[in-house]
């Protein structure tokens, strides 16, 4: 599978950073690598895959491209042949405020994908779009550069200069597990 490390869990971080900002959608998961982190690159493109075409292109660093494409699922932003190309790239994964196809065959890949839905219509290729913008959906503003975590349990954006390797989630984990355990267990 992947050589990307695995990201701690979202749940955890939330518990260990107040601050760290959950975007409040139901987010669906793709691709092999079910958790990603990664610097964030934008864009907005309303069904359209001209400007992914172009970025995912590029080489990806291990960044997440988060892309709002206004939570249509009218047509897909991202399928099987644009995941192969990410991956290649070095993209650890995509965040799309959208839909995507090719559900199947994404799901075979060692890469991230989190999306709102499936539809098998595929998106103009116009090249509309803004790259480098800050995003807002989801109750959270997504700005290029910043840290993203993603994982089963949704997508997060950590605080500004903020990793996930900065936050000390071992405290959290071991107060959840002495709850779970009840007063009368051996601690």
């Amino acid at each position: 599978m992947s050589a990307h490390p695995v990201p701690p869990k979202t749940t955890d971080l939330c518990d260990a950073c107040e601050a760290a900002l959950a975007c409040a959608l139901p987010w669906r998961g793709f691709g092999l690598r079910r958790a990603f982190a990664g610097d964030i690159v934008t864009m907005r493109a309303h069904e359209d895959i001209g400007l992914m075409r172009e970025t995912v292109s590029r080489p990806g660093e291990g960044r997440v491209l988060v892309i709002d494409g206004g939570g249509s699922i009218a047509r897909a932003l991202f399928g099987d042949v644009m995941a192969g190309v990410a991956m290649r790239n070095g993209w650890a994964g995509l965040v799309i405020h959208g839909a995507i196809r090719d559900a199947v065959e994404i799901d075979a890949m060692d890469i991230g994908v989190k999306a709102l839905g499936t539809v098998p219509r595929r998106g103009t290729r116009t090249g509309t779009g803004e790259r480098d913008v800050t995003l807002e959906f989801g109750g959270v503003r997504f700005v290029p550069g910043r840290r993203l975590v993603a994982d089963e349990d949704g997508v997060i954006l950590l605080p500004e200069g903020l990793r996930e390797t900065d936050i000390a989630v071992d405290e959290v984990v071991a107060a959840t597990a002495a709850y779970a355990a009840g007063p009368g267990a051996p601690r």
